[in-house]
């Protein structure tokens, strides 16, 4: 049972999914997932949001512990992804009396998910509200700034679409001052995962699952800092409050910017037979002979991708090194290099270092996809070796090692 006091009237009742180790069937989670859900306890009770189908059972326990007997008033839904409303159909037939509440967007989408007849708009229908007709009240949809009333709770409900779906919007909890924010201010891992560590995670969560949409997080960051938030509950990761919850929002103002959270350099290689990678790491130790003040390293071929994704938004300063392949780039590099243009990789300064035994090409294959990202300067001069380095490559690393730090 993950059931947990947040406040002395809002229970949290998610759900950990350790065995989880591809989210979203792409991003590896070591650590697992948690699947986060609320329930506020006044004279009516709301939920907040349900669970991924793989936790559903668990949380239905922990819900109707939660419960303790009492019935839901509302269900409010923050966000249709099937992660967080996989119960939604399940749990209106368990509590026929429970009304559901989400944007006009979320209710237009739920019959992509739900093909009972709650859930079907009918064509021509107007969207009902909280002040909608009678005869159509079971989902309540809301708009920018509508309330809702508890008891001792008022909710306040705010768009957020595109942060990261469409249908997307967040809830503030007038009362005990807390926002339950959707998918912003997640991360990956379980409930208390390196919860002292919340950085690490949910930077990588943030560039993968986030990163395009930098301006609608903008947006909702800008109308978060008119209301007084004590708390932050997520959908994934820890609760979020006092240095924690500053720490978090500092980054999240740097995120949403594309601006750069840490000065350096973030090295990416794609070798095929370790030539590419040698040289790699003899670039890395020239920047730091030449005092830059930190340099990451990945190999493309074996590390994490979310993990490349997320040091090349963190830097301010990238190179893409990689051998040749078929007259363009080695795959692994085309891959990164492809997830930073659907992620909106920009304002960046990116060195190129190429290999290629009789005919280089990798860098004629990269320049132009990092030429079609805004903001992306590339930083002469572009390096070309022909096979294993030689001491007579080392002069043109260090220039572009100056150059890229100049």
């Amino acid at each position: 049972m993950m059931e947990k006091n947040i406040t002395s009237d809002i229970c949290y009742i998610g759900v950990d999914d350790p065995e989880q180790d591809l989210f979203e069937s792409q991003y590896h989670t070591p650590d697992g997932m948690c699947y986060n859900s609320y329930v506020i306890l006044d004279e009516q009770v709301a939920v907040m949001d349900t669970s991924d189908s793989r936790t559903l059972e668990a949380w239905k326990q922990n819900l109707s512990q939660a419960l303790a007997g009492r019935q839901p008033d509302y269900l409010i839904v923050h966000h249709l992804e099937p992660d967080h409303a996989s119960g939604i159909a399940e749990v209106a037939a368990l509590y026929p009396q429970m009304k559901i509440v989400c944007s006009a967007k979320a209710k237009q989408m739920m019959p992509q998910y739900f093909e009972d007849s709650t859930f079907t708009v009918p064509e021509g229908s107007s969207e009902s509200s909280l002040k909608g007709s009678p005869e159509d009240t079971r989902i309540l949809t809301v708009k920018e700034g509508d309330t809702l009333s508890l008891g001792r709770h008022t909710l306040r409900f705010i768009m957020a679409p595109m942060v990261h779906w469409p249908e997307v919007m967040v809830t503030y909890d007038e009362a005990d001052r807390v926002l339950f924010s959707a998918d912003g201010f997640g991360k990956f891992g379980v409930y208390a995962a390196d919860a002292d560590d919340w950085a690490c995670e949910a930077r990588r969560y943030y560039f993968n699952i986030c990163g395009k949409y930098g301006q609608p997080v903008s947006t909702l960051l800008k109308k978060a800092a008119a209301l007084d938030i004590q708390t932050v509950c997520p959908l994934h990761g820890p609760v979020l409050a006092g240095e924690k919850l500053a720490e978090a929002v500092r980054l999240y103002t740097i995120w949403s910017a594309y601006d750069v959270e840490t000065e350096g350099v973030f090295i990416a290689h794609a070798s095929i037979h370790g030539n590419t990678a040698a040289a790699a790491g003899q670039l890395a130790e020239i920047l730091r002979e030449q005092g830059c003040p930190k340099v990451a390293v990945s190999d493309l071929c074996r590390d994490d991708l979310g993990e490349a994704i997320e040091d090349a938004f963190r830097y301010g300063r990238m190179v893409c090194m990689a051998s040749s392949y078929d007259a363009g780039v080695f795959p692994p590099m085309y891959d990164f290099l492809h997830h930073l243009e659907i992620k909106a990789y920009q304002r960046r300064r990116v060195g190129l270092v190429e290999n290629g035994s009789w005919a280089p090409s990798a860098a004629k294959t990269m320049r132009p996809m990092l030429e079609g990202m805004k903001q992306v300067e590339i930083v002469e001069p572009v390096v070309t070796l022909r096979g294993r380095m030689k001491e007579a490559d080392l002069a043109n690393l260090r220039a572009l090692a100056a150059a890229i730090m100049a």
